[in-house]
């Protein structure tokens, strides 16, 4: 679980590779926020780095390749990266990372170890994010993550809907990864009424995730 953020003057440092880079000390993740966004705004860069030296922790993000990256400096250093479809996803990452840091983004979308992982075909993407997935446990928090993001209940009550009003050609990846973790959790797929969009998933409700999903609403 993310740690909280601690409240008091935090120091951040926004680069872009130009050797101009800004140093901020703010007093909540909104201030930092506000303050990072004038800076991503202000420039085009291909790639916008945020550093908080003292947790030794980095957020990337490379509007060019489509890309965002969360390095943690800690005992064991680490390196993710993650796919981004849409462009309005790069200031919400920064947010959440000035909010609970490299861990404020767990929950953010598929994240991946290797960069070259991030150019297979978002359904291989999908399938091999779902089989890191090696307990129930694990397996239903991932499906109310995605359910999360875009998904609401039937009004009858009876069914999840997955990607509400999405096309077919929006988020493949998850889409891939959610079939599989259908498959792995045994639930309920039934076929989207006939007036549903082209991306909808739709499940039968399922006790397992009544109270995970709730989490999340």
């Amino acid at each position: 679980m993310a740690r909280p953020y601690h409240p008091g003057p935090k120091q951040f440092v926004f680069a872009v590779g130009d050797g101009d880079d800004q140093q901020v000390s703010v007093g909540d993740p909104q201030e930092a926020y506000v303050a990072f966004s004038a800076f991503f705004r202000a420039r085009e860069a291909d790639t916008y780095t945020i550093t908080d030296e003292p947790a030794g922790q980095s957020l990337v993000l490379m509007p060019g390749a489509g890309v965002i990256s969360r390095i943690k400096d800690a005992d064991r250093p680490r390196t993710e990266y993650l796919q981004v479809d849409r462009g309005n996803r790069y200031l919400p990452s920064a947010m959440l990372f000035f909010e609970n840091g490299y861990a404020g983004l767990d929950r953010f979308g598929q994240w991946f170890a290797d960069l070259a992982d991030l150019d297979a075909a978002p359904e291989t993407r999908g399938a091999a994010r779902a089989a890191t997935f090696t307990t129930e446990a694990a397996a239903i928090e991932e499906v109310a993550r995605i359910w999360a993001a875009s998904g609401i209940v039937d009004p009858s009550d009876q069914y999840y809907v997955f990607f509400d009003s999405h096309g077919a050609d929006d988020d493949r990846a998850e889409r891939a990864e959610l079939l599989k973790l259908i498959e792995l959790l045994g639930l309920a797929r039934v076929d989207a009424p006939a007036q549903a969009a082209g991306g909808e998933v739709w499940v039968r409700t399922d006790p397992r995730l009544d109270a995970e999903l709730a989490r999340w609403s």
